[in-house]
């Protein structure tokens, strides 16, 4: 329905920790999801929480079922609606709780990237628009956006998880080839 402004990094919007939605199926949660669907579409983006649009509601979209032109050599992520979030790490199967280092960006912090560590293997729950279950577990790329979009939901900004600044930077001056638009 809308394209809606993102919030960028700076705004105490970002911070706050995102409210349940109590009430599903309902003309509102629609419309909130259409907006965010039609916001991460124009930008380009992996993914896209309800508070990045001024919303602060634990809602959170990802994935698109296509190749991501931001993220052009990361596997495909299913596009999926999560409400009211619940992240569970997986453990290897010697009981390991592993991570793995990946360059991120942020649709709220536009222009940069970073390394951030994230569970590789990780369980999510919580509901569809309709206040269906969804139980999935995920690998790889899929978990690091699902955690990534998440964090939004508890006002945690990727910047805050990097460790190492020596690689954390503008888009343009650590990758000179990516068309990073407004990352």
């Amino acid at each position: 329905m809308t394209v809606r402004e993102i919030l960028k990094m700076g705004d105490a919007r970002l911070l706050r920790v995102a409210q349940p939605v109590t009430a599903f199926d309902t003309d509102d949660l629609h419309l909130l999801i259409t907006d965010l669907l039609d916001t991460m579409r124009a930008a380009d983006g992996a993914g896209l929480a309800a508070p990045q649009i001024g919303v602060d509601l634990q809602v959170v979209i990802f994935g698109s079922g296509e190749p991501n032109p931001r993220y052009p050599q990361a596997p495909v992520v299913p596009r999926t609606v999560l409400i009211n979030p619940v992240l569970t790490p997986v453990p290897d199967a010697q009981g390991v709780l592993l991570e793995e280092e990946g360059w991120e960006g942020c649709l709220s912090v536009p222009g940069l990237r970073g390394v951030v560590p994230r569970y590789q293997s990780l369980r999510y729950q919580g509901f569809d628009p309709y206040g269906d279950p969804i139980d999935r577990t995920v690998h790889g790329f899929h978990a690091r956006v699902v955690q990534h979009e998440c964090d939004h939901l508890m006002g945690v900004l990727y910047p805050m998880r990097v460790r190492d600044f020596s690689r954390f930077g503008y888009t343009s001056v650590l990758f000179p080839g990516l068309d990073a638009q407004d990352d």
